[in-house]
């Protein structure tokens, strides 16, 4: 919790946020005494050397003017346009460090304000009940106004003074007076609403309208001196104390600005709790009912008219909240919203912005209290919505038409197609195309087209490739984490390798869950295939790659000379392996695979003769190196095949089962 006061008319808060702060709502501390401190300051903050209600005192020595008419200068001891003096005063034990955010609050005096930190409120059991029912917190519409709106509330010395606001007590008055006399005068209204005007005498202004102070004043001034012309501006505003009782979070007596409204007065004091409501708030003054303020038709309408100016001793009520109503979905604004009497259902989602443009239109579903012992819930249609009242504890849901998967003779298609075709592109599909549709749009295939190693990659796939690839890395770290090292029995040093082992096991399947699958689905083509699979349905977003055929065949892993070879039909496998130097030392022989090009894998386990199999164009042969069996084996060894060869995660699941 800090404090921090500063004027509205200096630097911003983000200037003045600095050094050493002291909250004066801790009790536990001591606030240390400071030169010129004015009563409710926050010491540790900048304080102005410039009193509340400074006394008036002669500055010019009188002089003599027409008609005997002496003027006199009496000013306040700063100039409201003047720069204050300040003094810093520093809290030896207050924290180093300013934890955001920031809101406001008026400080002791008029025109200040204290800038402090201040938790969200607790929510309230309505609050709780809905979090619950729909697995996320829903807040109370206007919330956002009480903890993040309600920076800067206070109203600042320097805004201009309406011609409807009626003078107070307190307030400095600068008077301009020219023609047969002149004067400048700087005059503070009394506690009985006077002000004493030199060579004139007293007049009662208190209650005045500033729009019609000039003639008032011109009027009494003239009852001395003809042929004069008066202006009058107001150099200072005097506080105000007002009330705040009811649901506020932090009721109490407040003093702030004399143009300070209902909307300024609570959030003063922090909003309504979770049981206050947003919509009725009453302004009472000397008992009696002024105006009831419902903060709705500000948030929602930008309309203030029932925002009243406050007067001194004013009270400001916050009443219980009414019945509430959660509205979630596909609306503009889900929030918790407040109901008054007669509104309906439809009224809350008009509150609620409307629907959004995802919104099913057709039906909305909506959970009773009064209905918990039976269905529980209800459908509705907007046009039933429209006439039934709102209740509290509703609980409205809008149904969204996003992300429900339609039949796949509805879906429209939008397929991308490139490499080897005459016109490569993205196509728009009716409902129920194939792949022969797609092909004949793209103008058919160039006669360099490698059906076999033909690219088909589906979203859904991929979708379904990343949830099943995630689920096998888990199990794998799972299995890693938990492999016992009380199992080791040896030196210290064996099981300080073991721990190293487990930790780089972890590290390779923490890099594995980044890996994104690409959704490629293996067409089972022959070799030298000339044709697709012109039948196959497609999807949207599905992309199909058609490449031109392979120059090259890769060797990779543990063999002395990795790299890509120059394709010859009559080379086998084994061919290309002594075209890398063989398998080194460490290499595996007996689990040599390759990777097609149409994504297939091959291994040694599979067929026989391994190295006999005739080569094909785009083929990856990949040496595993020897490991023992067990997790941390597997785990190292798919790492290795997929950050050297790039495999998708389709290749990954038939490797996985073949290691």
């Amino acid at each position: 919790m800090i404090a921090l006061l500063v004027f509205l008319t200096g630097l911003p808060a983000t200037a003045l946020a600095q050094g050493s702060l002291y909250d004066p709502y801790a009790a536990q501390q001591t606030q240390p005494q400071a030169q010129s401190s004015q009563p409710g300051s926050a010491p540790g903050a900048t304080i102005p050397q410039t009193g509340a209600y400074p006394t008036p005192n002669t500055a010019v020595p009188p002089t003599t003017g027409d008609g005997g008419f002496s003027p006199t200068v009496i000013q306040n001891n700063v100039s409201p346009t003047a720069q204050p003096a300040t003094t810093p005063v520093t809290n030896p034990t207050a924290p180093a460090a300013i934890p955001p955010p920031l809101y406001a609050r008026p400080g002791s005096t008029p025109g200040q304000f204290e800038l402090f930190t201040r938790p969200p409120p607790e929510p309230g059991e309505f609050e709780t009940f809905v979090a619950k029912a729909l697995g996320a917190p829903l807040p109370r519409f206007g919330s956002s106004l009480i903890l993040n709106g309600g920076k800067g509330f206070a109203t600042s010395p320097t805004t201009t003074v309406p011609p409807d606001y009626r003078l107070n007590p307190g307030d400095e008055l600068i008077i301009g007076v020219t023609g047969s006399v002149e004067a400048d005068l700087r005059l503070t209204i009394d506690s009985e609403g006077r002000i004493f005007i030199p060579k004139v005498g007293s007049a009662n202004v208190a209650g005045v309208r500033y729009g019609d102070l000039t003639a008032a004043l011109t009027r009494k001034i003239n009852e001395q001196y003809k042929q004069v012309t008066v202006s009058v501006a107001v150099g200072r505003l005097h506080g105000l104390t007002v009330y705040v009782t009811g649901q506020a979070v932090s009721p109490g007596a407040y003093t702030v600005s004399s143009l300070s409204t209902m909307v300024d007065a609570v959030l003063a004091a922090s909003g309504p709790t979770a049981g206050g409501s947003f919509r009725t708030i009453q302004l009472r003054r000397g008992g009696e009912l002024v105006t009831t303020l419902d903060l709705y038709d500000l948030l929602l309408k930008g309309d203030k008219s029932h925002d009243a100016i406050l007067q001194n001793g004013d009270v400001i009520d916050i009443r219980p909240a009414g019945a509430e109503v959660a509205l979630s979905g596909s609306v503009n604004a889900p929030a918790i919203y407040e109901a008054k009497p007669g509104e309906t259902l439809a009224d809350m989602i008009a509150f609620a912005g409307g629907l959004n443009s995802l919104a099913d239109d057709t039906r909305l579903v909506v959970a009773r209290l009064s209905d918990l012992d039976g269905a529980g819930t209800q459908q509705l249609t907007f046009a039933q919505a429209r006439t039934l009242p709102a209740e509290r504890g509703d609980i409205v849901r809008v149904l969204s038409v996003a992300n429900i998967a339609r039949p796949l003779e509805r879906q429209a298609i939008l397929a991308t197609i490139d490499g080897e075709v005459d016109h490569p592109g993205r196509y728009y599909l009716a409902p129920g195309s194939t792949l022969g549709d797609l092909v004949a749009r793209a103008g058919g295939m160039t006669s360099g087209a490698f059906v076999y190693g033909t690219d088909f990659q589906r979203a859904s796939i991929r979708r379904q490739q990343k949830a099943g690839f995630d689920r096998a890395i888990d199990d794998v770290a799972l299995a890693v984490a938990a492999a016992p090292l009380s199992e080791l029995r040896g030196t210290a040093d064996s099981i300080g390798t073991a721990q190293a082992r487990q930790q780089s096991a972890l590290a390779v399947t923490s890099r594995l869950k980044q890996i994104e699958p690409d959704g490629r689905i293996v067409l089972n083509l022959p070799y030298g295939a000339s044709n697709l699979p012109l039948e196959t349905k497609l999807e949207d977003n599905d992309r199909i790659t058609i490449p031109a055929q392979p120059k090259t065949v890769g060797v990779f892993g543990a063999v002395y000379e990795p790299g890509s070879f120059l394709f010859t039909s009559s080379m086998r496998l084994s061919d290309y392996l002594k075209m890398a130097g063989g398998s080194q030392r460490f290499a595996d022989g007996g689990s040599i695979f390759v990777v097609r090009a149409n994504g297939s894998v091959v291994s040694s386990h599979q067929v026989q003769n391994f190295g006999s199999q005739p080569a094909l164009p785009g083929d990856v042969i990949y040496v595993p190196i020897r490991t023992s069996p067990g997790a941390f084996e597997r785990v190292r060894e798919i790492a290795t095949v997929v950050y050297q060869l790039g495999l998708g995660v389709a290749t990954l699941a038939i490797l996985a089962s073949a290691i």
